[in-house]
């Protein structure tokens, strides 16, 4: 599924988040928090926040929806996020001309959770968006394939973008490093 990987691409980057890539942002997202997922595939990522955190998902759609309380809807075309949204969290499509559209769109409306490649944030790529990042919370190599042996050959991190809060100048990006051992 990554750039050192001679596997197909699944069609839509369609990898349902699993658990053990959730808890590294557990300690970064109020208890409870109401949020948005608009890349919810099937929903794994919303039922482990329901689970973990007591998190509230507001609204949950996809581009193509891969459970029936899954929305059909493209985040491009979706209204302005509905006013108890307190963040915008998901695992988007790592494709870079859908991922930073989606960095754009939902920054300017809600502090933005995405969990995708740690490596973007080396590339010269990346420039233009790190300037909103608050916080890099590493996640490390996560297996996406339940029934695989392996993990992914990427690492992950969770991204926190967001606009300028008023009285700053400039958004500082804090790195967090792995706390945990299980992935």
């Amino acid at each position: 599924m990554g750039k050192r990987s001679s596997f197909d691409r699944v069609e839509r980057d369609f990898y349902p988040t699993p658990e053990v890539a959730v808890r590294p942002l557990l300690p970064h997202i109020p208890r409870g928090v109401r949020f948005a997922e608009p890349c919810a595939g099937n929903g794994a990522l919303v039922k482990h926040l329901v689970n973990l955190h007591r998190a509230s998902c507001i609204e949950m759609y996809d581009i193509e929806p891969q459970h029936h309380s899954v929305e059909k809807m493209d985040f491009r075309f979706a209204p302005p996020l509905h006013r108890e949204v307190d963040y915008v969290i998901t695992n988007p499509p790592w494709s870079r001309d859908i991922l930073h559209p989606l960095i754009q769109h939902f920054r300017w409306q809600r502090p933005t959770w995405l969990l995708f490649d740690a490596d973007w944030m080396h590339t010269k790529q990346s420039r233009d968006y790190l300037q909103f990042c608050r916080k890099i919370v590493s996640v490390g190599r996560v297996k996406w394939i339940p029934d695989s042996k392996h993990t992914g050959k990427d690492n992950c991190a969770w991204y926190l973008f967001d606009t300028l809060r008023s009285g700053e100048t400039k958004i500082e990006t804090v790195f967090y490093g792995r706390e945990d051992d299980s992935i």
